[in-house]
């Protein structure tokens, strides 16, 4: 309940601030320069967050229309990526997981280029993202559901069974075959989780179909990850505001509900804190984000917004420079062209990189360019 109404706060704050369906020709999304009306759809079935679809267009049949495709996308795509639970004719990442050590599985197209695009990131950018460190994670995940369900009773997982899990995180396990769309994981005790990608890399497909349907004028946002398609047509400002959450109030605490508000067009902003799935073990909070070495959450600061075009890669690099101590995470950020962020540090002071202060309201941006 707390990470929904986490979710639910974020999409207001948004929403006050700034399957492959044929699509009717008589619903038009209306031209690229006229003022059009705002509509919202908002569903909470999907990759364990609320996802909300903003878009201006000239008619709610234009409008249901493309919310339509994106629940029913959203949906296709969760089923795909979920490695918790099993669909009837979908064999997904929970399938790989359970056949770990056996065949190769056949699975879907996305998967594959999922699987292999994560992995080319982590050899491309940070191993602090590893898809294949589901066995840390997995433990991870079990302390984390009984310890929210039995307070009283919350442990942290010992260091000898995450070490044990550790040696079976390696990415060169996990064997590919584009040509007969399978994929093996060759350790049987590997698992793989997508969690610091898919959600991500989800918005983005979506985002990009919406494109090719003809939506211009749009906001896809999937819990901390946001996808702006265009600008708001709505005549008044050409950029959309986008809320930065404050880690505090969002874990129940005092204080602003955002902390800061970046103003962007085309782009994708996507957070990675210590407030989105926690639990608390003897008066410590304990977060989802595991350091793949030392196998614990990092405590560097309260979150990271990374903000660049693709929200897959956005999704990827916030869970890598969140695990990274400030200064290496910064120095890393800064060495990546097009790609900006801003941390929260845990005495709730703001810093970004150069280029993106000038998208910041409190250094005097605002939702129309300059």
């Amino acid at each position: 309940m707390r990470r929904v109404f986490a979710a639910l706060l974020a999409i207001a704050l948004l929403l006050a601030g700034c399957g492959n369906q044929k699509v009717d020709p008589d619903a038009k999304i209306g031209s690229s320069n006229e003022k059009r009306e705002k509509y919202e759809y908002v569903f909470y079935n999907t990759f364990d967050t609320v996802i909300s679809f903003v878009a201006y267009m000239n008619s709610q049949k234009a409008f249901d229309e493309q919310a339509a495709f994106v629940e029913s996308e959203f949906q296709r795509l969760h089923k795909i990526f979920d490695n918790y639970q099993n669909y009837d004719g979908v064999s997904n990442v929970k399938t790989l997981n359970d056949n770990a050590g056996k065949d190769p599985i056949v699975v879907d197209k996305e998967l594959i280029d999922l699987i292999q695009l994560s992995r080319d990131y982590t050899k491309k950018y940070s191993d602090k993202t590893n898809i294949a460190l589901g066995a840390v994670l997995g433990i991870w995940h079990q302390y984390r559901e009984e310890g929210l369900a039995n307070p009283q009773e919350a442990k942290i997982p010992t260091l000898e069974e995450l070490n044990e899990a550790a040696q079976h995180v390696n990415l060169n396990d996990v064997k590919i075959d584009s040509k007969k769309s399978t994929v093996q994981l060759v350790d049987p005790l590997m698992s793989l989780d997508l969690g610091a990608v898919a959600k991500g890399y989800a918005t983005e497909l979506v985002a990009k179909a919406l494109l090719e349907r003809g939506v211009d004028s749009a906001i896809v946002s999937a819990g901390g990850n946001v996808r702006t398609i265009g600008q708001p047509k709505d005549g008044l400002r050409n950029r959309w505001g986008i809320g930065i959450q404050n880690p505090d109030n969002a874990m129940g605490k005092s204080g602003e509900q955002t902390i800061e508000v970046l103003y962007v067009k085309g782009t994708s902003v996507v957070t990675s804190g210590d407030y989105q799935r926690y639990y608390t073990v003897d008066g410590k909070t304990y977060h989802h984000l595991i350091d793949p070495v030392e196998k614990m959450p990092m405590t560097y600061f309260r979150s990271v917004s990374v903000v660049t075009e693709d929200s897959g890669l956005a999704d990827f690099l916030s869970t890598a420079a969140f695990l990274m101590p400030f200064e290496e995470s910064k120095k890393f950020i800064e060495g990546l062209d097009g790609v900006e962020a801003i941390w929260i540090l845990n005495d709730n002071t703001i810093t970004a990189t150069e280029n993106l202060k000038k998208e910041m309201r409190s250094e005097g941006a605002t939702s129309k360019d300059e």
